[in-house]
């Protein structure tokens, strides 16, 4: 794994707010999605941010695109020659932040950074502020398979989330640490619904917003292609039952 960037560059570490980002074959997007919030979020807002962009193994022209955005925007770039899917990249993202309050987008262009505003006035008594999409912009067929895999995975876990499967969050840093603490990853190409899971787990503190759910702005999906739905359908049910059995151990323990 290679990472540049220096977090001294954009002042505390601690102060600014790290926004995670893992990004796959999204070189004719990326750029703007990055620019965009930038001017939304830090200079509208006057918020200090950090991008932590976790590159996957890109096989377009994503890796020069971010090498080149680093000279002109506040950027730590982690990048893999190797695809290691969805979970390990914001994983990997989440462990190099350093901010007392952490953030996480997708790369696509789908959160609206106006929203960012939303998930900071709910920071007061919170661990974590989720969003749900409201109205989701997906294609039909992604939303069908989302909503049959929510009623599956309510039943193995009580996750009182509108959207237990949406990327735009900000999470305390000591509760980031207490769910990193855990064997994540379980759940190779859903790390959401298993990153939620924890947290319910843990009894974290959790309040949700509505957000705006916008259309790609570019390309497609890089992970729940059709051909590949069967396959993930199937590893997120063997995953669902190991994450459920691990986050049971310590319950059955203390009897």
């Amino acid at each position: 794994m290679h990472s540049t960037g220096d977090p001294s560059s954009t002042g505390s570490p601690r102060a600014t707010i790290d926004v995670v980002l893992p990004v796959h074959n999204e070189g004719a997007s990326i750029g703007a999605t990055l620019r965009e919030f930038h001017r939304t979020v830090a200079m509208g807002s006057n918020i200090p941010i950090r991008f932590v962009v976790c590159e996957d193994g890109s096989s377009d022209d994503t890796l020069p695109v971010v090498r080149a955005l680093a000279a002109e925007l506040p950027l730590k770039l982690i990048s893999d020659p190797v695809r290691k899917g969805y979970s390990r990249a914001v994983i990997d993202g989440l462990r190099a932040s350093e901010s007392d309050w952490v953030a996480c987008i997708d790369s696509d262009g789908q959160c609206d950074p106006a929203d960012f505003a939303k998930l900071l006035a709910l920071q007061d008594g919170a661990d974590l502020v989720v969003g749900w999409r409201n109205p989701r912009s997906d294609p039909w067929m992604r939303r069908a398979m989302s909503g049959a895999f929510g009623l599956v995975y309510r039943t193995f876990f009580d996750v009182r989330l509108r959207d237990p499967s949406c990327p735009y969050i900000l999470i305390r840093r000591a509760s980031l640490e207490k769910i990193l603490a855990g064997n994540v990853g379980i759940l190779k190409q859903g790390f959401w619904w298993e990153f939620f899971a924890r947290a319910s787990a843990l009894g974290l503190a959790i309040r949700e917003t509505p957000v705006h759910h916008r259309v790609r702005s570019s390309g497609m999906t890089q992970v729940y292609r059709p051909a590949r739905v069967p396959r993930i359908a199937l590893e997120h049910l063997l995953g669902l039952r190991k994450l459920r059995q691990e986050l049971n151990a310590p319950r059955r323990e203390t009897r």
